[in-house]
């Protein structure tokens, strides 16, 4: 049974891989094919009657540990300088303001049609307000450098606004000031530990001399991010500061006790560091959507009951996209299709108090507002990816049209040039 069981999960993990491999040609989502591979795994266990395990106890575990590699991973692949800034504003803009209203948006619709208070409707609200970053970010791969960059930064925020706003209405009964002062104070230590942390973490990244180095700091991350969880600090703050660190070390190499780690050196193990962290993001991030695909059933997945609601969801998360897109002034294609959820909104579900629980917000819904968004993104990436292709492909044959005419025309101005007739003309 074990060895059957292992043989599963590395089958599994392989098709995984193979779907990150031909993603870029079809343009599919690596997440849409594990979550189709692990309910169909879960439809072949169920026709041999082949029992596993109910491991969905691990679905918050997997979770966590993916959402933290990957907002890391998507952090180390950004730079800071000041012709990035107005792309960050921009992004911090569309995060911000797409997170908030539409939480209130859909929390209204909540409590008009449930008869629920604000902070009842807000946190069965926040977790289906909020990108996803292990899709967006996978899945941006194939975009131009600015419009990934801007998907990395805007779907890295919008986790940290979702969970940072997710766990302030959790906390707090009633919003008031010192509510907002005690917010206020949770966000300084977590600066200040942010800042501790990373000088801590780089120092041994590029001091400890032996083969294992880079797995205890991945372990003191989580570790960091474990305990300021406890404290119920905004944690992911600081993997964003840590990611951002790391790549940016050489804007900061004129400081004297950057100097010391030496920045030259320093990047070959960073680049050590981003390899080890990307491969684990995406084990990470494969079993996690295998297994939760693997957690759904048929039933939930054609529910009549909550696909109105996630119709109508999915509508009011994308007007309000397409608003804030044109009031950024970015290219509304391909970045509106670009709002998928995922981990996160499972990660948030999971966390709502059984007493906060509203009967509209099931798994039905989470589940079909998750397949709506991100097929409404594979099709609007297909979309663009071939008119991309198309345009790329026309210009390739109007530069060669230029360069046949370039061609004859030089022909023609070799034979008509005055050598030539001056050798007629002797003839």
């Amino acid at each position: 049974m074990t060895i059957t069981v292992i043989i599963i999960i590395c089958i599994l993990l392989l098709l995984g891989y193979l779907f990150d491999l031909t993603s870029a040609r079809t343009k599919i989502p690596s997440v849409i094919l594990l979550l189709i591979l692990g309910w169909s795994a879960r439809q072949i266990a169920d026709l041999i009657s082949f029992k596993i395990p109910d491991l969905s106890g691990l679905l918050p575990i997997f979770g966590t540990l993916g959402l933290i590699l990957i907002v890391l991973e998507g952090a180390l692949e950004l730079e800071l300088n000041k012709s990035k800034f107005k792309l960050i504003r921009k992004s911090f803009f569309s995060s911000f303001i797409s997170t908030f209203a539409l939480s209130f948006i859909v929390s209204y619709a909540f409590q008009y049609f449930g008869g629920i208070s604000l902070r009842q409707s807000l946190l069965n609200a926040i977790p289906i307000c909020v990108i996803s970053s292990s899709v967006a970010i996978s899945s941006a791969r194939n975009l131009s450098k600015k419009n990934k960059e801007f998907v990395i930064y805007e779907s890295s925020l919008s986790d940290i606004m979702g969970v940072v706003f997710f766990n302030f209405v959790l906390q707090n009964d009633y919003v008031n000031l010192p509510a907002f002062g005690h917010f206020g104070l949770q966000v300084l230590i977590i600066c200040v530990v942010s800042f501790i942390a990373t000088l801590g973490l780089s120092f041994l990244l590029r001091t400890i001399d032996h083969p294992i180095k880079h797995a205890p700091i991945i372990i003191l991350i989580i570790l960091i991010y474990a305990v300021s969880e406890i404290y119920h600090l905004p944690a992911l703050l600081f993997i964003l500061f840590f990611g951002l660190f790391l790549n940016n070390i050489d804007e900061l190499k004129n400081f004297e006790w950057i100097k010391k780690l030496n920045p030259y050196e320093f990047n070959k193990e960073i680049s050590k560091f981003r390899e080890i962290v990307m491969e684990g993001a995406f084990l990470i991030r494969a079993f996690f959507f295998t297994l939760f695909g693997y957690s759904f059933e048929t039933k939930e997945i054609i529910n009549q009951n909550t696909f109105v609601s996630a119709l109508l969801i999915f509508a009011a998360i994308f007007i309000v996209r397409t608003i804030l897109l044109k009031i950024a002034r970015l290219p509304i294609f391909p970045l509106l299709f670009v709002a998928p959820r995922g981990l996160i909104t499972i990660l948030l579900f999971f966390a709502i108090p059984a007493s906060m629980a509203f009967p509209l917000v099931n798994k039905s819904l989470v589940i079909q507002v998750i397949i709506l968004t991100t097929l409404f993104m594979m099709i609007g990436l297909i979309i663009t990816g071939r008119k991309k292709d198309e345009e790329a492909t026309e210009k390739k044959e109007d530069i060669n049209n230029i360069t046949t005419l370039g061609n004859l025309v030089n022909e023609n101005a070799a034979d008509n040039s005055p050598e030539k007739d001056e050798g007629i003309t002797d003839l």
